[in-house]
């Protein structure tokens, strides 16, 4: 079928330019994005990685800090600058080449140090979406998290030395709307139908029906009477996979047979014996939304309040009037073998109920909003039933200060020394970087930078990393070998590692700016060696 002539050209354009883009996070998550403005911090050959992931899918705006001049090394790091540049502020060569890939991305630079602003004028960063920092020193780092937190603006650090990659994510507070799980449970009902559900499908008696009709009945109101045959008989859903397979039974020898009692094909009816497992299950609240929904933050609503709680506690709200202690209807159904007429009519059941509840989740969004004298406009109608839709995912996570992490006593040194004992653990790489971290902040410089100090450098970032884990409770590394390859590595950059890296970051970013999917949690760390990868919790 030919598609429908779009209402504008320039309309036709941006659909086309950002297609890919728009199936996996929406118009709504487009606008989220084109709305953003970023700040990075350097502009290395990671910085630049991950701005290149922005600016394509067409970040709003973003600000590189940076006050170096671009050097030799840059050069062979960087693709986004070219021997000519030596000499250049990095900041802005970085922009202008950054900028010729899109341009309906907005860019601009401070060729200024991130610790000059730190001191100055640490209020810079209040207005960014996210700020990305790329191999920022200890004492910025510090300051840079103590900044951001209070504000629960994102922090992503991170950093490629070599052949490992690194990132740190800082949030004080991330609420997700659409975490696009894996398998979306469809919203049935079948258990507990509202009224016009309920009064469709006991309209409908399938033993009248001629073979045409049975045939091309939806499959959930085949489920639903014989869901309701069951109960009455058993007093309870099926529940077990047993009785999940008696069912089946039940409806396998509900097919109607032909003259030689070969069963006809009925499609409507072996969906429904393929739902069984999927779709008869009690109708609840699943227990993480549940306590998102008794969270302090949705109880006891402030004038500062987001709208992720606002319109939660309105949903809240609902459940305990109008929704029977159950979320608002999703509104939609899966594809089935249906005559065309019945299914447009089971669909217009479910779609019609989800607008009544999207309505009076609406109203008591209202009702919210003045209570906190806020402007009734603050929440549109169209946030309301984007919530409504996918308020069986919604989700809250809460981070840790940066800051934190650095005081030792605040790492379990239990769960340290047991990671370190593990040879397959990657924990290494952080207590290394860690390590590597101390030494810049010590000698100004990283480890194996100069080529004529690499053995001094070794024993030196031994200490630093011994210092550490004392610090810590826990003995020494196994084995130097780790700390040898990074006094090789030179603090060099290797740009597939950035490049890897860096849409990973840029991946990150775009779930906080569009509060969509989930986030990674706190620290991950890559060996593009054994492309291996991992996650831990600081």
């Amino acid at each position: 079928m030919a598609s429908p002539a779009p209402k504008s050209p320039e309309l036709s354009e941006k659909n086309r330019k950002y297609d890919r883009q728009l199936r996996l996070w929406g118009d709504h998550g487009q606008a989220s994005l084109e709305a953003a403005h970023i700040c990075v911090i350097n502009a290395t050959g990671l910085g630049t990685e991950i701005l290149k992931s922005l600016v394509l899918p067409g970040i709003g705006a973003f600000t590189i800090v940076d006050g170096k001049k671009i050097t030799q090394e840059d050069i062979g790091a960087n693709f986004f600058l070219d021997a000519d540049s030596v000499g250049k502020s990095r900041a802005q060569v970085a922009t202008q080449m950054l900028l010729e890939l899109n341009s309906d991305v907005r860019g601009d630079y401070i060729d200024e140090g991130p610790e000059q602003i730190l001191y100055n004028s640490p209020e810079f960063f209040n207005n960014f979406s996210v700020v990305v920092a790329t191999a920022l020193t200890e004492k910025s780092l510090m300051l840079l998290s103590k900044t951001l937190w209070p504000l629960n603006i994102p922090l992503i650090v991170c950093q490629s030395i070599g052949f490992i990659g690194y990132m740190r994510i800082q949030i004080k507070e991330h609420t997700i709307i659409e975490s696009h799980p894996d398998y979306e449970a469809s919203d049935l009902r079948l258990d507990k139908p509202f009224e016009n559900l309920k009064n469709y499908m006991d309209s409908i008696d399938l033993d009248k029906m001629d073979l045409k009709d049975h045939s091309h009945t939806p499959y959930v109101v085949i489920l639903y009477k014989f869901l309701n045959k069951w109960i009455s008989e058993n007093g309870d859903l099926p529940k077990s996979y047993k009785e999940k397979q008696q069912l089946s039974q039940m409806l396998r020898d509900a097919i109607r047979k032909d003259e030689q009692n070969i069963p006809i094909g009925e499609e409507n009816f072996e969906e429904a014996i393929k739902a069984v497992n999927t779709c008869i299950n009690s109708t609840s609240v699943p227990k993480n939304v549940m306590k998102i929904l008794n969270d302090e933050s949705c109880v006891n609503l402030t004038a500062k309040s987001s709208s992720f709680w606002i319109i939660a506690r309105a949903i809240r709200d609902f459940m305990q009037n109008e929704g029977l202690n159950l979320l608002p209807v999703k509104g939609a159904l899966p594809d089935m073998t249906a005559d065309s007429d019945k299914y447009i009519t089971l669909q217009q059941i479910y779609h019609k109920q989800a607008l009544s509840d999207v309505e009076s989740v609406w109203r008591h969004t209202i009702s919210l909003l003045r209570q906190l004298g806020r402007s009734s406009d603050s929440i549109s109608e169209k946030d309301v039933k984007l919530f409504c839709r996918y308020a069986t995912e919604i989700d809250v996570q809460r981070g840790t200060l940066i800051a934190d992490e650095y005081d030792p006593k605040t790492i379990n040194s239990n769960d340290m020394a047991e990671s370190l004992e593990n040879p397959e653990s990657m924990m290494v790489y952080y207590v290394v970087l860690r390590g590597v971290q101390k030494f810049q902040a010590e000698y100004n410089s990283y480890p194996g930078e100069f080529n004529d100090h690499v053995e001094p450098d070794i024993v030196k970032l031994k200490a630093c990393i011994s210092k550490l884990l004392g610090e810590w409770g826990c003995g020494p590394l196994a084995k130097d070998d780790y700390i040898h390859e990074f006094c090789r590595f030179g603090g060099a950059e290797l740009h597939s590692v950035s490049a890897f890296l860096g849409g990973l970051v840029a991946q990150e970013t775009i779930k906080f700016i569009t509060h969509q999917y989930k986030p990674v949690h706190n620290t991950f760390i890559h060996d593009a060696v054994s492309s291996k990868s991992a996650t831990f919790l600081f």
